[in-house]
C-alpha cells in the first residue's frame, strides 16, 4: 500500500477495479508486521478481516444484497468505506476479537457485541483489519502505560507517539492503514495526532455514540479519528455519528454531513487567539510552526483576533479530579468476579478483590484510583471535586463568551513535539502537563482538530507540529472545512516519517 494513499484513493481504486479489498487486506496485514517494531497493534484479525474484505468486494463487483449495502451516510449503495481497512483503538468492543484496553485485567476479555462505533463502521463497509495498542485503560500521554509494552513514534523510535490513542496514531502516520478509530478524555486522540504528524478529531460530546466503549471518565470519553487528511476524517465521522438509544448521553439530533463542509473558504473566517495558549511553557520553535500556519489561513483570507480563556490555566487540576473521581467509579467492576484477571491465589473474597485488582492494573491506573476514591471521600468531596465541578462551569463560559468574537478558536495542539521514552515516567504532573492545550476542551464538551501545521529539529530528525483548532457545540464540519481548506494550502499532512514509501 504506497504510503501517500488516503481513503479517498483507495475508494477510487476499489471501484475502478485496480485492487480487491481483500488483496489491500493482505497488503495491509503484511505492512503491519513489517513494522512490529512500532508495537503498534495488540491483536491482528486476520481472518475476520479476509472475510470482512471478501464480502466488500461482492458488493463493489455488484453482486452484494441486503441492506449492508447501503451506506449510512445515503452516498448510494456502496457504503462510502466498503473494502476499506481500518483499525480500532482496543478499547472498543469488538464481537469476535478480544478487547484488551491495554491492560492485564482485560488481556483474554472477547466481547460478545460491537460497540456503536464499530457497528457504525461495519455498516459503511469499513474492514477491521485489528486492535491498536493504548495507554492502559486510556490513561496516559505518550502510550507508555500498556500491558504490551510501549508504542514507538514512526518518525524517531526513542520518542512517544503520545497517548492513549497512540498506535492508532502511530499505525497511520507510517501509514500501515489509511484511518483509526481512537478516544479522547482529555487530549488523547489530539496529543497523539500532533506527535504522529496526522490528522485527529475529538468530535463533540455526545455526537458520536460511547455503547460498547470501555469508559474512563463518562463525562468526558468521547469516541474520534485518525487519518491522514480532514477529508478522511468528515469521512469516518459521517459513518460513526449518529443517535444511539442504548447511550443516555447520545444527542438526539441529526449532525450536518462533514464532508459537505469540505468545500467551504476560510474568507472572512474569524479566528480566535488565547493569550493563554502561547504563554509560558511553550516550546519556542512549535510556537514559530503554530504561528506560521495561522499566517496561511491569515493570507487566504481568515481574520486573527485576540480572545480570553482566563479559566483554562486550572483545566489540568480540574481534570485530574473529575476524571479519576469518575474513573475509580467506572473501574470497581474489574473485581475478579463476574469477567476478566482474576489472581490466581487467595484467601477469601476480600483478599481476591484485593490481589485482583493488585495484579490486574498497572501504576498509572492504580494513581488514578486512589486519587479518584480520595476526592470522593467524605471529607474532601465538597473541598476537591465540588469546586472542580464548579471550575469546569467556567471554563465552559469562557469558550462561549470567546465564541462570540470568533467563529473557531486556534493555537498549539501540545505545549513540545514528541519527547524521548522514558523522559516523564518519574513525574506524573509533568507527563499530566502535555494535555495543558486540549483537556479544557473535554470539560466544555466541544469539537477539536489536530492538523499537521510544521516539522521541527528534535530528537534524530524531524518531528511534527500540530495546529489545534477548536469549535463550538456540534461545528465539526465548520474546523473540518477550515482544517481541509489548510491542507489545499500546504502539504504538511503529506510528510511522512523517515522511511516510508512514497506513491
Amino acid at each position: 500500500m504506497p504510503a501517500a494513499r488516503t481513503i479517498a484513493g483507495l475508494a477510487a481504486m476499489l471501484r475502478s477495479g485496480e485492487t480487491s479489498s481483500r488483496d489491500l487486506c493482505r497488503e495491509t496485514i503484511g505492512r503491519i508486521r513489517a513494522r512490529a517494531d512500532l508495537n503498534a497493534f495488540i491483536t491482528i484479525a486476520e481472518d475476520a478481516a479476509l472475510a470482512e474484505a471478501g464480502r466488500a468486494d461482492a458488493l463493489l463487483s455488484g453482486q452484494g444484497e441486503g441492506d449492508g449495502a447501503r451506506n449510512r451516510a445515503g452516498d448510494g449503495a456502496l457504503g462510502a468505506l466498503t473494502g476499506i481497512p481500518i483499525a480500532h483503538k482496543d478499547i472498543f468492543s469488538t464481537f469476535g476479537v478480544r478487547t484488551t484496553c491495554g491492560s492485564r485485567m482485560l488481556a483474554e476479555y472477547i466481547p460478545a457485541f460491537d460497540a456503536t462505533v464499530v457497528a457504525n463502521l461495519k455498516a459503511a463497509g469499513a474492514v477491521t483489519i485489528g486492535k491498536t495498542n493504548m495507554d492502559e485503560f486510556a490513561m496516559g500521554s505518550s502510550n507508555e502505560n500498556s500491558f504490551f509494552g510501549a508504542v514507538a513514534n514512526p518518525w524517531d523510535a526513542a520518542t512517544v507517539p503520545g497517548g492513549s490513542s497512540g498506535g492508532s496514531a502511530a499505525a497511520v502516520a507510517a501509514r500501515l492503514l489509511p484511518a483509526a478509530t481512537g478516544t479522547d478524555t482529555g487530549g488523547s486522540i489530539r496529543q497523539p495526532a500532533a506527535f504522529c504528524g496526522i490528522t485527529g478529531l475529538k468530535p463533540s460530546y455526545g455526537r458520536v455514540s460511547r455503547h460498547g466503549m470501555v469508559a474512563f471518565a463518562s463525562s468526558l470519553d468521547q469516541a474520534g479519528t485518525l487519518t491522514v487528511t480532514c477529508e478522511d476524517a468528515a469521512t469516518m465521522l459521517d459513518a460513526m455519528a449518529g443517535f444511539d438509544p442504548r447511550d443516555s448521553t447520545s444527542v438526539d439530533a441529526p449532525p450536518p454531513r462533514a464532508a459537505d463542509s469540505l468545500g467551504q473558504t476560510v474568507a472572512g473566517l474569524t479566528i480566535g487567539l488565547p493569550a493563554e495558549f502561547f504563554g509560558g511553557g511553550l516550546d519556542s520553535a512549535v510556537a514559530a510552526s503554530v504561528q506560521a500556519a495561522l499566517a496561511e489561513l491569515e493570507k487566504a483570507g481568515a481574520r486573527l483576533v485576540d480572545v480570553a480563556l482566563p479559566s483554562s490555566e486550572n483545566s489540568i487540576p480540574c481534570y485530574y479530579i473529575i476524571a479519576p473521581a469518575e474513573a475509580s467509579s467506572n473501574l470497581s467492576r474489574f473485581d475478579g468476579v463476574r469477567y476478566g484477571f482474576r489472581a490466581g491465589e487467595f484467601d477469601g473474597l476480600t483478599e481476591m478483590y484485593e490481589k485482583t485488582r493488585a495484579e490486574g492494573f498497572g501504576a498509572e491506573v492504580k494513581r488514578r484510583i486512589m486519587v479518584g476514591a480520595y476526592v470522593l471521600s467524605a471529607g474532601y468531596y465538597d473541598a476537591y471535586y465540588m469546586k472542580a465541578l464548579k471550575l469546569r462551569r467556567l471554563i465552559a463560559d469562557d469558550f462561549a463568551r470567546a465564541f462570540e468574537r470568533c467563529d473557531v478558536i486556534a493555537g498549539p495542539t501540545t505545549p513540545t513535539c514528541a519527547f524521548r521514552r522514558g523522559a516523564k515516567m518519574d513525574d506524573p504532573v509533568a507527563m499530566y502537563l502535555n494535555d495543558i492545550y486540549t483537556s479544557s476542551v473535554n470539560l466544555a464538551g466541544l469539537p477539536a482538530l489536530s492538523i499537521p501545521a510544521g516539522l521541527v529539529s528534535g530528537g534524530e530528525g524531524e518531528l511534527p507540529v500540530g495546529l489545534h483548532l477548536i469549535g463550538p457545540y456540534m461545528a465539526e464540519a465548520k474546523l473540518l472545512g477550515v482544517g481541509h481548506q489548510f491542507q489545499q494550502l500546504t502539504d504538511w499532512h503529506e510528510r511522512a516519517p523517515p522511511g516510508v514509501g512514497g506513491e
